[in-house]
């Protein structure tokens, strides 16, 4: 297989960020970093070939996740907690920062917009918002969406597929995550874990047209 990121750079100099505060374009492999058979998960590497963003999840078989969803650093850091909410009519989902999520309120609420209209996409609540903060249009599963603020229909990330090369397109597995500099990249990786949850769980093609 292709190498899934550009070219590998030892340098550790800046973050995710783009060349002169462009844009962060990551590469999102749909595969545990862990190399244990029967691991589930998410490798996100960024345009040196490092790991900043990983899911390694041992519950594939669990319907609800009790336990929850982490999406962590390169390093193994806990960042985010994702879990379903039992008995939504909307595939609702909350994000809470950190690991242990019992007692706390989430920091983001993120469900279908239709309960009918799979093609309708999904909407993201930030705390105490009545009105969606975050608009995602597109489909999920063909990897060509789009990640909005809820009133400006501004978009700040895009899931789109990687190419290898001018002419090699990589596989569903592997795709391209551009994220612009006013946005979390983090919070964006979390919206992309349910988006792959919700789309596993439904019978029609999630939010594709």
């Amino acid at each position: 297989m292709s190498r899934i990121h550009p070219h590998e750079n030892k340098s550790h100099h800046g973050d995710h960020v783009g060349e002169n505060g462009g844009p962060a374009v990551l590469t999102v492999w749909k595969k545990s970093s862990m190399a244990f058979q029967g691991t589930d998960g998410f490798s996100v590497y960024d345009r040196e070939g490092k790991l900043v963003f990983r899911v390694d999840n041992y519950s594939r078989k669990n319907r609800w996740l009790t336990g929850g969803l982490v999406l962590m650093d390169g390093a193994g850091k806990p960042l985010m907690t994702l879990k379903p909410q039992t008995l939504s009519m909307h595939d609702r989902w909350n994000g809470f920062e950190g690991e242990d999520c019992s007692k706390r309120t989430p920091a983001f609420s993120m469900r279908k917009r239709s309960m009918v209209h799979s093609k309708d996409g999904t909407e993201v609540f930030m705390t105490c918002s009545s009105s969606p903060d975050f608009l995602i249009e597109g489909c999920f599963q063909k990897r060509c969406c789009k990640v909005m603020w809820g009133q400006s229909r501004k978009v700040v990330a895009e899931i789109c597929r990687k190419k290898a090369n001018a002419s090699v397109t990589l596989s569903d597995d592997v795709f391209s995550l551009v994220v612009q500099p006013c946005c979390d990249r983090k919070l964006v990786m979390a919206f992309v874990v349910i988006m792959d949850r919700i789309c596993r769980k439904s019978f029609t093609p999630f939010m594709c047209s």
